[in-house]
């Protein structure tokens, strides 16, 4: 018998790792072996994040790519990666440095190269720019800026419950790295965009996400254009930036997944 492929989910800023655990469970159900390691730092429970910051702060890209690289190699294969926000831009970077056998970049956080900066994507990200110091700090959300940046298009009930089950508070340093990003040549947000021999990626965008909008999802897909790999996008118009937490996760998910069996990467 072969070995299930695995399936790493890698999440963005403000949420706990433990709020893919739904997608794990269909993963599994779908025979896949997932898990949903944290980023550098991160506790093991949605409260023990909020009590310690500190562990979480002055982690930028770099260092999260690397963390998720060393999981990787010690994996039986290359996994199938899972990725949200700047979980997507991750798994982009590694999907790009071959360490992957396909990729769903879902919401995914703008790479270099990419230009559109629409204010809805500024006023997410104003409470870590607000400050330079919080490069090397971590910041929490409120419930009303969790409202705009993630549950706009659920009801207020929907959102501040999400917030409530799975907000903790994310460094600010890949935002600083990410929006100046276009000014440095060796920017950690670089992905590797032209090659042609990696595995099939997915750029999945919600129609009313404020933080990362469908033209930013848009034109990180043209970046795609001069690699022969399969490259492919998919929007859902009517969801936020909650999309892989709401009560609408399970369309998201099955879809990642005839996706991925379109591929050829079924378990």
């Amino acid at each position: 018998m072969t070995s299930p492929i695995p399936a790493l989910f890698i999440h963005g800023l403000w949420l706990h790792s433990a709020s893919w655990q739904p997608w794990i469970e269909l993963f599994r159900a779908e025979g896949y072996d997932p898990s949903a390691p944290g980023w550098p730092g991160d506790p093991d429970t949605v409260e023990e994040a909020r009590q310690n910051p500190e562990s979480i702060a002055d982690h930028g890209i770099d260092d999260v790519v690397e963390h998720y690289a060393a999981i990787i190699r010690g994996l039986g294969a290359p996994p199938i990666l899972i990725g949200h926000s700047f979980g997507g831009m991750i798994a982009q970077k590694l999907l790009g440095q071959d360490l992957a056998s396909a990729a769903v970049a879902i919401d995914a956080a703008q790479i270099k190269g990419v230009l559109p900066l629409p204010l809805s994507a500024l006023r997410s990200t104003l409470p870590v720019f607000r400050n330079p110091a919080n490069k090397h700090r971590a910041v929490s959300l409120t419930a009303e800026q969790f409202r705009f940046a993630f549950g706009n298009a659920l009801s207020e009930e929907e959102s501040d419950g999400l917030f409530e089950r799975w907000t903790i508070p994310a460094p600010g340093k890949p935002l600083f790295e990410a929006a100046a990003a276009n000014f440095d040549p060796h920017s950690p947000a670089k992905v590797d965009t032209a090659n042609s021999a990696r595995g099939p990626l997915l750029l999945v965008s919600g129609g009313r996400d404020h933080t990362v909008p469908e033209s930013v999802t848009r034109a990180t897909f043209k970046q795609y254009r001069h690699s022969e790999a399969v490259t492919e996008f998919m929007a859902f118009p009517d969801r936020g930036h909650s999309l892989t937490i709401d009560s609408g996760w399970r369309e998201v998910a099955d879809a990642a997944l005839a996706w991925l069996r379109r591929q050829g990467r079924q378990a």
